[in-house]
């Protein structure tokens, strides 16, 4: 089915009641698919308050008032739940996130029209403004982009700003899906679907949290500090409904690790804690959870990150690996983050048999292959024109 071209589309209904919400759910169940949008706030919290959510379908446009007093999302909850209907979101990872924490699940069946761009050509990361420009012609008002979304009543424009990105969404995935059949890609989108529609995605550890920080040691024991104050630092703030960074900065959790303090005096003259932080409830966690991780064995603290390259890769192999992965994703119109990041180029120079994604499904077919081909000698690279061409060595 191709995708129909519009000059205008309904008004949007704004949802401010259970009984509302139900009846358009149940029509969008009908639906083949149904374009989602949120608008939230999290500046001040540790969990995303979810102030108002944006549906469409090939037909109507519904803005539904989170916060309106006494109404009851489980109609939605029952819509997502609804695996003949598509839920298509734009860069979902933090819309996915609020309907897991609400719902206990991903949407189902998912479409990432940022993924499906990538997919389909269009660059690393693009963004939806510069996708509606290219695919539908329209343009995204960015006027209440920074709105207070948690302030009531909202305006006219407000909602009118709200449901235009789900408007456009449905313009945005029929091209980018008809596109992509042509090509025989869908299942390239669907395989990197497997990933977001997984709800562990969106449930973060608290004890694998100090990974994030990238840590730039090799002492395990400094490593374990870490690992137990980052741990700390993530119950507490989800506890307290804190953003993690105001209660403690990245940098004061690395430099606390490497200090290690042991009372309340030293804790308060490490940089980025305040002496009420430090003879607080708060510092009194704090050095219990340090005290604990110095207590552990050797055997219990982390692996250094990174042990598992015992030979550094040569620097030009990695260079002419990061050639051919542009060449190979030029060619075949598929953005390069997409396929392969620094870190895998780095494996596949210095490991014999990485285990990578770049080794497996469509990712082999476009980059991987060759990649062994070029570091085995069977192939070279040459130049054709203005373009990288694969020559048989």
């Amino acid at each position: 089915m191709s995708a129909k071209p519009r000059t205008s589309f309904p008004a949007p209904d704004f949802i401010t009641t259970t009984e509302a919400l139900d009846a358009l759910c149940t029509r969008l169940r009908r639906e083949q698919f149904v374009t989602v949008d949120t608008e939230f706030m999290r500046e001040r919290t540790y969990w995303p308050e979810l102030c108002v959510v944006q549906l469409a379908s090939d037909t109507e446009v519904a803005v539904v008032d989170a916060q309106a007093p006494g109404i009851d999302l489980a109609p939605l909850g029952a819509l997502f739940a609804d695996e003949n209907v598509v839920k298509v979101f734009h860069a979902c990872r933090q819309d996915v996130e609020i309907f897991v924490l609400r719902f206990g699940d991903v949407p189902k069946p998912l479409f990432d029209t940022q993924v499906a761009a990538m997919v389909a050509g269009f660059g690393d990361q693009v963004g939806y403004d510069s996708l509606v420009q290219a695919l539908t012609g329209g343009q995204i008002d960015k006027a209440h982009r920074f709105s207070d979304w948690s302030a009531r009543p909202l305006s006219a424009a407000q909602i009118t700003y709200a449901a235009a990105d789900v408007t456009h969404l449905r313009q945005v995935y029929e091209k980018l899906r008809d596109r992509l059949q042509k090509e025989g890609r869908l299942e390239w989108v669907a395989q990197e679907m497997n990933f977001l529609a997984d709800p562990a995605t969106y449930r973060g550890d608290p004890e694998s949290m100090w990974e994030r920080l990238r840590p730039r040691t090799n002492n395990r024991r400094m490593l374990g500090v870490l690992r137990a104050i980052a741990a700390w630092r993530e119950r507490e703030a989800q506890k307290s409904n804190i953003p993690r960074q105001r209660m403690l900065k990245d940098e004061a959790l690395l430099e606390l690790a490497a200090i290690a303090p042991e009372d309340v005096d030293q804790l308060a003259r490490a940089r980025g804690v305040t002496a009420g932080f430090a003879s607080g409830r708060m510092g009194a966690g704090l050095l219990a959870a340090i005290a604990e991780a110095k207590a552990l064995p050797d055997s219990a603290m982390p692996a250094v990150q990174g042990q598992r390259d015992v030979i550094k890769p040569s620097p030009a192999l990695v260079a002419l690996l990061k050639v051919l992965l542009a060449a190979k994703c030029e060619q075949h119109h598929v953005a390069a983050k997409l396929v392969a990041n620094s870190e895998d180029i780095d494996r596949l120079a210095g490991e014999d048999a990485p285990d990578v994604a770049a080794m497996h499904g469509w990712r082999y077919d476009v980059f991987g292959a060759d990649a062994l081909a070029l570091k085995a000698g069977r192939i070279a690279l040459g130049v054709d024109g203005k373009r990288i061409k694969l020559l048989p060595a």
